[in-house]
């Protein structure tokens, strides 16, 4: 029983770190790093509000407890 409890314990301490907000900028660089490695070479990584997003379809990523959006535009050559 004391397994049991201790094995609970540990995966609720596992998902509440998992589930931790994540500050903007740090996500920013994680996504800017994909980017990059797929040789992806001009394009926007713009950090803003919910409220001026306007296409959902350019969100790549939401950070700060969900107030803030990342989204991506490939620029053209």
């Amino acid at each position: 029983m004391k397994r049991f409890a201790l094995a609970a314990i540990c995966c609720a301490l596992a998902t509440s770190a998992m589930a931790a907000p994540k500050p903007c900028e740090e996500l920013k660089a994680e996504i800017e790093a994909k980017i990059q490695a797929n040789n992806v070479s001009s394009y926007t990584l713009e950090i803003v509000t919910n409220d001026e997003v306007h296409d959902q379809s350019m969100v790549v990523g939401t950070c700060e407890n969900g107030t803030k959006k990342i989204i991506y535009q490939k620029n053209d050559n």
